[in-house]
């Protein structure tokens, strides 16, 4: 059954709103800053799909990888699983990889994300591998397909949320801490949870990921900007700012920021936006935190889970951990 035009465009004109409230909450902000979620619209989310098969971003290839030698042994830690929940999908290739080892033949999978194109492709990907499996897509924050999700949990079997792509790195300790408290809340207890991080590196080999020769990560970035005028009437100038990646050591960071390369004005009528950018400031856009090994099991701790298994390869780490 498709959406009635009318709920389609209230849909549209309330994401409209919170975009612009979010840019003018934001760009208030000092340092500046605009919300990270925001990157992945259809053409960001191409963008990092893209970026996914660089040789300098190793996550996304490793991950692979990992699920690859292990999911069976992932499912043989588990209970008969009835749902499959995934944060952020991206293209689906990963959860494809997961999902074709799963024998439970009565397996919802519950895809949330804000990106339409993601879930799109997410789908299409996993239903081309496995047919009969019944997806349901939810265009939601993570918190809000979490409480959608919450209602509809099946009388038997457990519950799997997959967490990869280590997009727990977007999240400051605090909020990651929030975040994982809000996915226990979500769970009974012995259902599980599969998380990917990125773990620390050496500092050239993460600037690298994060700012690559080819540039495809500063079109990925400099193109929240140009959502922005597309979406809120901004009249941001992308020739005028330059993508920088910056690791932070001592917040065990990488920062990526969008740098005026000179005075200028921008508005965004939408987000009643009028300022004044210097010469050589930046508009903070995305923060990507990585974790030590010995990190993983006190904050996975704090949020109730107990770890059940750990696999780690090339600086990356997939952790199964219990609703405690």
């Amino acid at each position: 059954m498709s959406t009635p035009p009318s709920v389609a465009s209230d849909a549209a004109d309330a994401a409209r709103a919170a975009f612009a409230a979010d840019v003018a909450r934001s760009l208030a902000l000092m340092p500046r800053q605009l919300p990270t979620h925001y990157l992945y619209d259809a053409l960001g989310s191409a963008l990092f799909d893209a970026i996914c098969h660089l040789p300098w971003y190793r996550v996304a290839k490793t991950e692979q990888r990992l699920l690859a030698a292990h999911a069976s042994e992932i499912f043989a830690r588990l209970k008969p699983v009835s749902a499959v929940v995934e944060l952020g999908p991206g293209s689906g290739e990963k959860l494809a990889t997961l999902m074709a080892v799963c024998d439970d033949r009565d397996v919802t999978v519950h895809l949330v994300d804000v990106s339409p194109a993601a879930l799109d492709s997410a789908a299409t990907r996993l239903l081309a591998a496995s047919p009969s499996l019944a997806i349901v897509a939810h265009e939601a924050t993570y918190e809000g397909g979490l409480s959608a999700i919450s209602g509809t949990r099946a009388a038997t079997g457990q519950t799997l949320v997959v967490f990869l792509g280590s997009n727990i790195g977007n999240f400051d300790p605090a909020g990651a801490d929030a975040l994982l408290a809000a996915i226990r809340a979500t769970l009974a207890a012995g259902d599980a949870l599969l998380l990917g991080t990125d773990l620390v590196k050496p500092e050239a080999d993460l600037l690298l990921a994060y700012d690559d020769p080819l540039g495809v990560t500063a079109a990925f970035d400099k193109n929240l900007l140009a959502r922005v005028n597309r979406e809120l009437g901004g009249d941001f100038d992308l020739r005028q700012f330059a993508h920088r990646a910056v690791w932070n050591a001592a917040a065990s960071r990488i920062e990526m920021h969008l740098v005026s390369l000179r005075q200028q004005r921008v508005r965004v009528p939408a987000a009643h936006i009028d300022m004044t950018l210097a010469a050589g400031e930046p508009i903070w856009t995305e923060s990507s935190y990585k974790y030590r090994l010995g990190d993983l099991e006190p904050v996975l701790g704090r949020a109730g889970f107990r770890v059940r298994g750990q696999w780690s390869e090339d600086g990356f780490a997939l952790t199964l951990a219990e609703a405690a």
